[in-house]
């Protein structure tokens, strides 16, 4: 009998084919409609600050970035050639980011799928270059989008985690309005726990620097910054820890505030400790679910092209002219779903291919809408994993917002109970 129990344990021992569940509570409608509400709000902020068109274009047409990123001893000429220009070819940051960032991801997201470590790596290698970039070059452009990016994601990021949390836990399915609830009550939580790492790293390098104009002083300041080099070696390795956590924690902590209802230190606290105590199980899991969500992803982009070309295949052999076809409606490539149209020759044409480019839009940021809500669903699962894992909680224990109406309530109970006893006393 014990040998025909231990296979069956060690397959509920197994928590990791859980991820495999993400697909299937990614494409949940609820979750779609607020990842798709959430970018609409950011690339519509995006559009809107575009309108300082800041970023040099190339007389070849290649943007500032492209030039960074593919030969960067040329990228100071081309900023000092566009000064001479007048006026120069500019155009919006963020739409650079976007069509850059979009053609990294779909490359890693390839690269992944054949296991060509290499090419992933350039991809994400190109991404974060692309944030330095814009970090130094436009640093207030991406202060101001960076917290209005923040504080849309934090309400629907925080809600799709929500959802998918009480999925795992309690096969539950929230509506669109309770997850929105849950979200905008704890936006607080989400939004300061990312930016809680960044303040302590942020201070802490302070310290050093003021440490730094203390070694200025002639004579004194060297031995004072000497003596006290031991405290910039204990801040730096504080800063390490952080900066570690932060980044590879980063993931762990919207699911944290979504299933145990923590505040910005304890989502924190729990995200450094589960990849800290548990750091080889975190990178499988993570892995696994990159993998996993590089082939999802590929999937449904090949679904959302085949839902694209095959009414423009049918709508081509209709049409007689295909070359009205192509000023109206781009032919949809895999790697590039909008296509490459030609110019409108009249202005019927320009207003239908305008409406046909809005709807062609909306099926990219249904795809882009995908990803949100899978990256959430994922590691609200690796969340829930690792917490069994370090914590020893089970999957079904979360948080509900009404457990602090009944700890509140719970004296006022006790104390009617233990009142009635006594007017029944007095009654006798």
């Amino acid at each position: 009998m014990d040998a025909e129990k231990q296979p069956t344990q060690v397959l509920e021992n197994l928590l990791f084919p859980k991820i495999f569940q993400a697909f299937r509570m990614a494409i949940q409608p609820s979750k779609l409609i607020i990842a798709f509400l959430a970018i609409a709000v950011i690339c519509l902020a995006g559009w809107i600050m575009d309108f300082s068109n800041s970023v040099v274009v190339d007389s070849d047409g290649s943007t500032e970035l492209q030039v960074y990123i593919n030969t960067p001893d040329s990228f100071q000429e081309l900023i000092k050639v566009s000064q001479e220009d007048t006026p120069p070819q500019l155009t919006g940051v963020f739409s650079t980011v976007w069509h850059f960032a979009a053609g990294r991801f779909h490359g890693a997201a390839g690269s992944l799928i054949v296991l060509d470590l290499q090419g992933v790596k350039a991809n994400i290698i190109g991404c974060f270059r692309a944030v330095k970039w814009a970090l130094t070059y436009h640093p207030l452009y991406c202060i101001i989008f960076g917290i209005i990016k923040l504080v849309v994601l934090s309400i629907a990021g925080g809600a799709i985690c929500r959802i998918a949390a009480l999925q795992l836990a309690r096969d539950e399915k929230p509506g669109l309005g309770e997850a929105l609830r849950y979200g905008r009550e704890k936006f607080l939580s989400f939004f300061t726990a990312p930016l809680a790492p960044v303040g302590i790293m942020a201070f802490t390098g302070v310290c050093i620097y003021l440490l730094g104009l203390i070694g200025n002083i002639p004579r004194v300041g060297e031995l004072i910054m000497a003596i006290f080099m031991i405290l910039a070696l204990l801040a730096g390795a504080l800063i390490a820890i952080v900066l570690i956590g932060t980044v590879v924690g980063f993931n762990l902590m919207f699911p944290a505030v979504a299933y145990d209802g923590s505040d910005c230190f304890d989502a924190i606290s729990r995200s450094f400790s589960y990849i800290y105590s548990k750091p080889w199980r975190m990178g499988f899991y993570t892995v696994l679910a990159a993998v996993y969500g590089a082939i999802c992803y590929l999937f449904v982009r090949l679904f959302a092209f085949l839902l694209l070309i095959a009414p423009y295949t049918v709508l081509r052999i209709g049409i007689f002219n295909n070359s009205k076809l192509v000023r109206i409606w781009a032919r949809p490539e895999f790697g590039n779903l909008l296509g490459s149209g030609a110019a409108s020759a009249n202005w019927t044409e320009s207003v239908a291919g305008f409406l046909v480019y809005l709807l062609m839009l909306a099926v990219i940021g249904l795809l882009a809408s995908f990803i949100i809500s899978f990256y959430f669903s994922a590691n609200t699962i690796i969340y829930s994993l690792m917490r069994n894992r370090v914590d020893n909680t089970a999957l079904e224990e979360i948080y509900t917002p009404s457990e602090e109406g009944q700890i509140e309530l719970t004296p006022t109970e006790s104390e009617s109970k233990e009142s009635e006893p006594e007017s029944e006393t007095k009654k006798d």
